[in-house]
């Protein structure tokens, strides 16, 4: 018999983070998220990739 549930993925992920916003960050991201038709964990994955690159694009300057 086959194995129900979701299928395998080659990077899951595994790993939760919990974050705490003041008012003003909160309404930006839904702002941002609604405008981009995102999820926020989407947006926020996107802004930590975009710093890590750029980090990574710094490093390689040097």
């Amino acid at each position: 018999m086959p194995r129900m549930g979701r299928p395998k993925v080659d990077d899951p992920r595994e790993y939760r983070v919990n974050l705490r916003f003041s008012n003003e960050q909160k309404a930006l991201l839904e702002a941002y998220c609604e405008k981009h038709h995102l999820k926020k964990a989407q947006a926020l994955m996107m802004a930590f990739d975009e710093m890590i690159r750029k980090d990574q694009e710094a490093e390689k300057s040097k």
